[in-house]
């Protein structure tokens, strides 16, 4: 299986951060910005579970921009034979 070598870049990792921050982040925007921070500077994947809910995300028309923008880079870094 092929390996996904993208790594989340500055912007993201500084949103997630501030996300995680942030006491009026949904709990969906929370977990896309764990993910998005947990593979920064690092070479993992985004799991199944996770690859679920940023396509929901990405799909549903309520999502906010943020919540968009953090599972845009979670789907980037998923493997992609899945």
């Amino acid at each position: 299986m092929t390996k996904n070598t993208k790594k989340t870049s500055h912007e993201i990792a500084s949103l997630a951060s501030q996300t995680l921050s942030d006491p009026l982040a949904t709990p969906e925007e929370k977990k896309l910005a764990g993910s998005a921070l947990s593979q920064a500077n690092t070479d993992k994947e985004t799991s199944l579970e996770l690859e679920q809910l940023a396509s929901s995300v990405l799909h549903d028309p309520k999502s906010s921009p943020r919540a968009k923008k953090l599972a845009g880079s979670v789907m980037a870094q998923a493997n992609k034979e899945r």
